[in-house]
């Protein structure tokens, strides 16, 4: 899976699901941080400062840090912040004093990421359609009610995949970056000094000559830095190879002109301040162009909720969300599903961004203290990585990663001044995140411990078939824990005093893997006679599934029909103790998610008419 082939098809698809967060940023990036600077009265210097910071800053953070450097870190060719968790993890073991400490920080990392889900399709078709008031002033009206049009119809065919809308991602956003770099390329032929920016004396003048503003005008800087920890994520689409020729040879040219062609126009012409893009491109040419950004802005958005589907089943996987049920919406792509309830909520949080806060500018207050503050911890995790994994020398990685977490902390800083804006609210929703995660995995330990208290070992499970009455058929029992007898197992035996003539134990592992080999994907063993122990290995980005791992026994000589067994699950109905305070909150929200996740027979894909279910109540 990390050795992918290099090819244009693979270029091209990166350019269109990997690059569309930040290829959509020169919408509104510029205009924010200049007037973050002053606007208008900044003059040539704080233009000259701001573009130093932003050419800088995409240098530095974006094609250092992350295209050269995390795209490295990848887990069996997938990135992003939980499978770099598990690729830490694996070196740190579970019981060393840093386990609990680095959990916490990958768990706020995913939890923050969330937040840029919720954020990107409202500022990036709302910055887009904007684009109407400059074709009519009479549309002002009418961008509120078209945003949301176009966002309700984008989640609303989620369900029905991306497979095919997918293959014109590639296409338009090439057209897209194709115009960024000759609009801007034709300004900057107008007024070339506006290349003096590339000096980096220009952003430093800036910063020091108004300290008060330096830490806003950073903020405003740093939305041409959102999508680059959405370029680590998203590299597993691709490999790292058509990532990284993607960005060096048409992405990062053709920001870099963009940027630097909006302020050559506003050299030369102050009053261009205001949505200075759409300024680049004649009269005539508008109505083109606003369709085409908005074509890239839902390119954009489209990419970051695939990308929430994605990591919402990796925090399935890893323990930090209750099952929810997951549908796969193409046979050939194992990465194309669709989560109803993460739609749902996703919808509705993103029109509530839009009619809150009401345009771009404001939206773009609120942008980046969530960003910023998972690139924070991809650094911290990159470097724990970096001294373990890598074995880099403890100077090599003071270096390294401790100036990109210096500048790190300084544009999580500097969004932080915004708090008061609306950045307060992607950080609240973030704490709420947090907090659902390490409720459900505090809650996961606590029920597991609860159940080894009366587990019965599996070295008694010859003494139990002795006192049963043997029925003909087959039985699979779900086992959570193959060293102890399945709940279900006990459950049946206590009431109905039957045991099958053939037993399955079938456990479904997770692995630290991204995926599982298909060659790999079932161990089993006879424990007694008529009596089999199965483990079906999972990657932590695939849906466990009962069926693919009965196939996978056939193939091996184990003969196993769905429409041959009966399939015992364990449903373990959690009774908080009565307790106050903080701790009991968390028990009770905790087992009000266990009630609610999805049944263990859909979950896994299990042929449900076949599935009995035994449940066992727990007091935690």
């Amino acid at each position: 899976m990390s050795h992918r082939k290099l090819t244009g098809g693979a270029v091209l698809g990166a350019m269109g699901v990997v690059y569309g967060d930040i290829g959509t940023s020169p919408l509104y990036a510029l205009e924010t941080s200049l007037n973050a600077a002053g606007g208008s009265n900044a003059g040539p210097a704080g233009l000259f400062g701001v573009l130093s910071l932003m050419f800088w800053s995409l240098l530095i953070i974006v094609t250092l840090k992350y295209v050269v450097l995390m795209l490295r870190a990848d887990n069996h060719g997938e990135g992003g912040i939980l499978s770099l968790y598990t690729l830490v993890q694996e070196q740190l073991g579970d019981a060393a004093r840093w386990a609990r400490p680095v959990v916490a920080l990958a768990v706020l990392g995913a939890a923050l990421f969330y937040c840029d889900a919720l954020i990107t399709p409202a500022i990036s078709v709302l910055s887009a359609v904007e684009g109407l008031e400059l074709i009519s002033p009479a549309a002002h009206d009418a961008v509120i009610p078209v945003t949301l049009i176009i966002i309700v119809l984008l989640f609303a065919i989620q369900s029905r995949g991306t497979e095919r809308v997918g293959r014109l991602f590639g296409p338009v956003m090439l057209l897209w970056f194709a115009t960024l770099a000759v609009t801007g390329f034709h300004a900057i032929l107008g007024n070339p000094q506006v290349l003096q920016a590339l000096d980096p004396r220009f952003g430093i003048a800036l910063l020091t000559q108004h300290p008060l503003l330096s830490l806003a005008i950073l903020g405003g800087v740093f939305l041409t830095l959102t999508g680059g920890e959405a370029l680590y994520a998203d590299m597993g689409h691709f490999g790292a190879g058509p990532v990284r020729v993607a960005w060096f040879v048409l992405v990062w040219p053709s920001l870099l002109l963009s940027y630097f062609g909006q302020g050559a126009l506003i050299l030369g012409n102050p009053a261009a301040l205001h949505l200075p893009l759409y300024a680049l491109i004649d009269p005539a040419w508008l109505p083109a162009m606003v369709i085409l950004a908005t074509a890239a802005t839902i390119i954009a958005s489209q990419a970051t909720i695939s990308g929430a589907f994605s990591v919402t089943r990796q925090a399935i996987q890893l323990d930090l969300l209750p099952r929810l049920r997951i549908l796969q919406t193409s046979a050939r792509e194992h990465g194309q599903i669709f989560i109803p309830v993460v739609n749902a909520l996703l919808l509705v949080a993103v029109c509530v961004f839009v009619l809150g806060f009401g345009s771009s500018s404001a939206l773009a207050a609120a942008y980046g203290a969530a960003v910023a503050g998972t690139m924070f911890i991809t650094t911290v995790l990159g470097a724990l990585l970096a001294r373990r994994k890598w074995k880099w020398p403890l100077w090599l990685v003071a270096l390294v990663f401790g100036t990109l977490l210096l500048i790190d902390f300084v544009y999580l800083l500097a969004n932080l001044t915004k708090f008061s804006q609306g950045a307060w609210v992607p950080l609240l929703l973030a704490a709420i995140m947090f907090g659902i995660f390490m409720t459900w995995r505090m809650g996961r330990r606590l029920l597991r411990a609860a159940l080894r208290e009366v587990a019965v070992p599996l070295t008694k499970l010859p003494e139990l078939l002795q006192q049963a009455t043997r029925v003909p058929g087959t039985a699979v029992f779900l086992a959570s824990d193959p060293r102890y007898v399945p709940t279900a197992f006990m459950r049946n035996f206590e009431h109905n005093h039957v045991a099958h003539e053939r037993i399955i134990l079938l456990n479904l592992e997770i692995v630290r893997s991204p995926r599982q080999d298909p060659a790999d994907r079932v161990r089993f063993e006879q424990l007694y006679p008529d009596v089999h122990a199965v483990t079906a290995r999972f990657g932590f980005m695939e849906t466990p599934d009962v069926s693919e791992a009965l196939k996978q026994c056939r193939a091996r000589g184990l003969k196993l029909f769905a429409n041959d067994c009966s399939f015992f699950l364990g449903w373990h109905l959690v009774v908080p103790r009565p307790r106050s305070g903080y701790d009991g909150m968390r028990r009770r929200l905790f087992a009000w998610m266990q009630r609610r996740s999805t049944q263990a027979a859909e979950f896994f894909r299990m042929p449900e008419r076949r599935v009995v279910v035994l449940g066992t109540q727990i007091e935690l």
